[in-house]
């Protein structure tokens, strides 16, 4: 996925999970932040910012903060809708993927993707996608916040698998150099927990890494498998 016009700045504080203030050109904005998790490791005041223009003049905010450059590791993509769209896209670059249907309603949840792939017979797939922006030391941790609604889609995907469905976890890393993601279980135990038991009811997880550059987003590594720390 591609950015339109986009313009570099520097971080100053975030009041609340909504917006943020950025100093761009020497004067202050009020800008839109496209993430509302925590990213207290990444939002830190003076840090590199990359935000794109709306061409939408009914907006309150002109900008939207997409991207942050931390130190050590380089840019890291923040949008939260990035991932679905560069999953659809490498989705769709599958060569034996015959159909791909967004925002899919299975039992009581809304899941990111239901797709068909061609085998020797017609595979129902269903896929979760989940951002990571959080990294410790080199290595990728999902979630950087506790997270409710994780839980549900991977217990959703586990009783899918028991229905006849392949299922699939993507995580979309938005950062270069990582291509694997651990459990926080430091933040949320409970999601390694039920990460473990999808991974061993048939779940199978996908890493995207991805290019990550200021004006793009797109999955362009590819590793499979369930890893524990210790892995």
């Amino acid at each position: 996925m591609q950015y339109g016009t986009i313009v570099r700045g520097t971080f100053i504080d975030r009041p609340n999970r909504f917006i943020a203030h950025v100093l761009i050109n020497d004067k202050p904005e009020t800008v839109h932040v496209k993430n509302t998790g925590r990213c207290r490791e990444l939002l830190l005041p003076g840090a590199q910012v990359i935000l794109e223009r709306s061409d939408n003049p009914a907006r309150k905010t002109k900008y939207d903060l997409v991207s942050v450059y931390k130190e050590g590791l380089g840019l890291v993509n923040i949008d939260s809708q990035a991932p679905n769209k560069v999953a659809a896209e490498w989705l769709k670059r599958q060569p034996d993927i015959s159909f791909i249907k967004p925002e899919y309603t299975y039992g009581t949840s809304r899941l990111d993707f239901y797709f068909e792939r061609k085998c020797n017979d017609t595979v129902k797939c269903l896929a979760e996608v989940k951002g990571v922006t959080l990294e410790r030391n080199g290595t990728g941790y999902f979630p950087d916040a506790p997270t409710e609604r994780g839980l549900k889609h991977l217990k959703e995907l586990t009783g899918a698998v028991s229905r006849g469905f392949e299922c699939y976890l993507i995580f979309v890393i938005q950062m270069e150099g990582i291509d694997v993601v651990y459990p926080n279980t430091e933040t949320h135990p409970e999601f390694g927990l039920v990460l473990e038991q999808a991974a061993a009811s048939g779940v199978q997880v996908i890493y995207l890494g991805c290019r990550v550059r200021e004006r793009e987003l797109r999955a362009e590594r590819v590793k499979t498998g369930y890893h524990m720390p210790d892995d």
